[in-house]
Parts: structure tokens; C-alpha cells; sequence
């Protein structure tokens, strides 16, 4: 068995404004995030869909933590991509725009040396899909 833990969920490019600041096409989803939090304790293996519009150098956080991104696709099309505003105290958020792009067709394939992962993160997909992922793990 994988000592991995498995992650699979969206990668987009969010747009976030706060009454402090706001950033345009940062990564994000749920993919990247639990990958980021995850990596400081385990080896993380990554599955998910990324459009050609992408920043290659975007995930690069992730690699220099050791993350495993051999399951990224990059699919022909855009990017999923979420806009939100987020109130003063942080404490409620608006979201303005949600452009699914390729994630809209994501069919979540993982490679063979991560089908034995010990862990899996099932993040923000739609639960066919996850039941789809667990019929692949071994």
C-alpha cells in the first residue's frame, strides 16, 4: 500500500476581493489547498483538471513541498475559475462568478501507483464522481 495520501478535487484560478486588498487568477480549489495543508505531514498525490489557460508556474508552491502532480490534466479549453468579495470582518463571503471550464467535464482517471493510496481526499465534486474515485482505490 501507498504511503500517498491521495487528493482529488478542483484546481481554478480564484479572484478574491477583500476591503483590504484583492487578487486576480491566485490558485485555488480544494485540491490545492487541502494539498498545501496536507503536504506538511505527508507525501500528497494529486488528481485533477487544469485548463490550457493555466499558469504553469502556478502550482509551483505545491512542488517545492513535494506534491505529487503527475494526476493534473492539462484539458484543452479554460480553467475553472470562482470570483468572491468577502464582507470587513471576513466573516461572509459573495460569490460573483463561477466559470466551471474543463472541471464542468472532469472525469476524475488516477494513475496506477495511486491507486493503492492509504489516504484519500475526496474534495468539492460532485459524489458520482467521488464514488467513481473509490471504485478505483484498492
Amino acid at each position: 500500500m501507498s504511503a500517498g495520501l491521495l487528493v482529488v478535487g478542483s484546481i481554478a484560478l480564484d479572484s478574491v476581493a477583500t476591503p483590504f486588498g484583492q487578487t486576480a487568477d491566485a490558485p485555488g480549489g480544494s485540491a490545492v489547498f487541502f494539498s498545501a495543508a496536507g503536504a506538511i505531514l505527508h507525501p500528497v498525490q494529486v488528481v485533477g483538471v487544469v485548463g490550457t489557460d493555466y499558469p504553469l508556474d502556478a502550482l509551483k508552491t505545491l512542488e517545492a513541498r513535494g506534491v505529487d502532480l503527475s494526476g493534473v490534466e492539462r484539458a484543452p479549453g479554460e480553467s475553472f475559475r470562482w470570483k468572491a468579495k468577502y464582507s470587513y470582518d471576513l466573516s461572509s463571503r459573495e460569490t460573483l462568478e463561477t466559470r466551471l471550464g474543463v472541471f464542468a467535464d472532469f472525469r476524475p482517471k488516477l494513475p496506477s501507483r495511486f491507486q493503492d493510496s492509504r489516504y484519500v481526499f475526496l474534495g468539492n465534486i460532485d459524489p458520482e464522481l467521488q464514488l467513481g474515485v473509490l471504485d478505483q482505490v484498492k
